[in-house]
C-alpha cells in the first residue's frame, strides 16, 4: 500500500474518523515489519491492539449465589412485630384526684388554698405601696441631678 495512503489513514485514525476496515489496513501495515522510519513511533500502538485481541482469560471465575437479605429482614421485622403484639399491655387510665381522695379531703384542701391565696394577695398589696414610694423617690433623685 502506498505510504501516502497510510499517512492519511493514521491522520484519520487519530481524528477518530476511520472505519473498521481502514483500521484493519493499519494493523496489517504495522504488523508486516516493512514500516517507514517516520511512522515507526506508531508501530507499538497497533501491535499492542493485535496482541490484545489474541489474549483470552482462561481462569474460572467463582460465582457466589446472591443472597436475598431483604426477604429475611422482612421476615424478622414481622416476627418482632408479632412478639410485640403478644406482649403488649395497654396502659391503665390516669388516676384523677376524685378517685384517690374523699370529697371532705378535697374541700379542706380548697379551703387551705383559699386562705393561702388571701394572705398572698395581702402581701402583694403592700408591694404596691412600695412601688409608689419608689416612683416618688426616683422623681426627686432625677430632679436633683
Amino acid at each position: 500500500m502506498e505510504l501516502h495512503n497510510i499517512e492519511k489513514l493514521i491522520e484519520k485514525y487519530f481524528d477518530a474518523a476511520t472505519t473498521i476496515a481502514e483500521e484493519e489496513i493499519l494493523r496489517k501495515y504495522f504488523s508486516e515489519g516493512n514500516i517507514a522510519p517516520h511512522l515507526e513511533q506508531h508501530a507499538p500502538l497497533f501491535n499492542y491492539f493485535t496482541k490484545a485481541k489474541e489474549e483470552r482469560f482462561t481462569k474460572q471465575v467463582p460465582l457466589k449465589p446472591r443472597k436475598n437479605y431483604l426477604k429475611w429482614a422482612s421476615v424478622a421485622a414481622i416476627a418482632i412485630f408479632m412478639v410485640g403484639l403478644y406482649f403488649y399491655e395497654p396502659t391503665p387510665p390516669p388516676v384523677t384526684l376524685a378517685d384517690e381522695y374523699t370529697p371532705e379531703e378535697i374541700a379542706s384542701a380548697k379551703e387551705a388554698l383559699a386562705l393561702l391565696a388571701m394572705n398572698f394577695n395581702k402581701g402583694t398589696e403592700q408591694l404596691n405601696h412600695l412601688n409608689e414610694f419608689e416612683k416618688t423617690t426616683n422623681k426627686f433623685l432625677t430632679k436633683s441631678n
